[in-house]
């Protein structure tokens, strides 16, 4: 099979799209072969575990971009993919090939077969064929983001030389609860006992401190392990035994990348004696590093971002964003949103900043049974702006065209809401 054969085969082999738990996981990597820890499988490499509500993406990529640049052999495994699966696992900045990724699909399904009941989600069964290419390709480190929670996600059978909350803010709450207490729990079990463990939210809730503490963790809080201050040139990084002075901005865009930057350095602190990094390496990864979708403005004219902030919280950070980009007469949004997520409470975020709304359906296999079309968006705006100037549209494509007849060229094109919203649009840019 090719790899979107495989992916439908395996997309059809768990009867739930998403279902919590580690013991399909470790029982299916320990018949591959895979070492077990008292903290997790063994990937052969400095392994470092990222989770969060918003911020994950960010924040690996600027460790992968650090570490790179350091000479070190990286891997990192990202999720979900922006166009390509395979942009999911990244060596050297660069995606996996489809052939490799099969064949770590092969040998899990043939563990898979020699165990019986053992029926894994897509999420499970594609991260076991992950954790089997970067424990053969022999890297030097492991940068891993968690896909949902924490405590009961696929990525945290791994072992973990350090664990890094980014923040915590609601969002898959029938999974992992209704508070940011409750959140943060399930997200701080990503903590392993002895290990760092890099807290970067500002107000962590109270339950990601008694988690780590009860773990054992070696606790690095934001505001009073490790800091950063800055002015409009540059900015610097302090933490316990080591100064950073003198950095240039993240090459990354957006008002809360400092936060994710300074998580990373963090990181890179507390691991310095297993992997050391330059100044040099720091400040020509924190130059060079990309990621698309996020905050991503492209130049000409309409100006038009793009973002993935697919929750309330991402979308706070996203009017942020947009007050710092300076004045513009009219700001068009082209908005997706999956169903499940909180679509009154985004468009309450984004304000009276958008001028006139394409709404567009997400429909199809790849909203996992959670499609939710543009009308039923709408009647939300409705109720948060009865005022609002809005229209329907079946696709992103065809909202994202109708905002390109509708803005002026010193207007604004705005494009978030979900992956399935910005990857259609991003293809369009890109086609061009």
């Amino acid at each position: 099979m090719n790899l979107s054969a495989w992916l439908s085969e395996i997309s059809a082999q768990h009867p739930k799209a998403i279902a919590l738990g580690l013991e399909r996981v470790d029982r299916v990597a320990r018949e591959m072969g895979f070492d077990r820890h008292p903290d997790g499988l063994d990937l052969g490499c400095t392994t470092i575990i990222v989770g969060g509500t918003n911020g994950k993406g960010s924040t690996c990529a600027m460790l992968e971009s650090i570490l790179v640049q350091a000479g070190y052999r990286v891997a990192t495994y990202t999720s979900p993919h922006l166009i390509r699966f395979n942009e999911r696992l990244r060596f050297q900045c660069e995606a996996v090939s489809d052939a490799a990724l099969i064949e770590s699909f092969e040998r899990v399904e043939a563990a898979r077969q020699r165990l019986s009941d053992s029926a894994l989600t897509y999420f499970e069964f594609t991260t076991l064929a992950i954790f089997d290419q970067i424990r053969r390709a022999e890297v030097d480190v492991a940068v891993l983001e968690i896909g949902l929670g924490g405590r009961l996600d696929a990525v945290n059978c791994a072992q973990a030389h350090c664990s890094v909350l980014v923040s915590v803010d609601l969002d898959h709450q029938d999974y992992l609860g209704e508070s940011r207490e409750a959140i943060g729990w399930e997200k701080a079990h990503i903590a392993r006992s002895g290990r760092p463990f890099i807290c970067a939210d500002p107000e962590p809730p109270a339950t990601v401190l008694q988690v780590v503490e009860s773990i054992g963790a070696d606790l690095w809080q934001f505001g009073v392990d490790y800091n950063f201050q800055g002015d409009r040139q540059q900015w610097s990084w302090a933490g316990r035994g080591q100064r950073r002075n003198a950095l240039a901005y993240p090459a990354l865009r957006g008002a809360n990348q400092l936060l994710n930057a300074s998580a990373a350095l963090a990181t890179l602190t507390s691991l310095r004696d297993l992997i050391p990094v330059t100044q040099g390496a720091v400040r020509q990864g924190l130059a060079l590093v990309e990621i698309a979708g996020r905050f991503q403005v492209f130049p000409g004219q309409p100006a038009v971002v793009l973002d993935v902030a697919h929750n309330p919280h991402a979308a706070a950070v996203l009017a942020v964003n947009l007050d710092q980009m300076g004045f513009f007469p009219t700001t068009i949004a082209v908005v997706g949103i999956l169903g499940g997520k909180d679509a009154a409470r985004i468009f309450e975020r984004i304000g009276d900043r958008v001028d006139h709304w394409c709404l567009a359906s997400l429909t199809g296999a790849d909203t996992g049974g959670r499609a939710r079309r543009a009308e039923e968006l709408e009647l939300i705006l409705r109720t948060v702006n009865p005022k609002a100037k809005s229209e329907c549209f079946e696709t992103p494509e065809l909202a994202y065209l109708r905002a390109q007849t509708l803005a002026q060229p010193s207007d604004r094109i705005v494009a978030f809401g979900s992956f399935l919203t910005v990857a259609p649009i991003f293809e369009h840019r890109h086609a061009r």
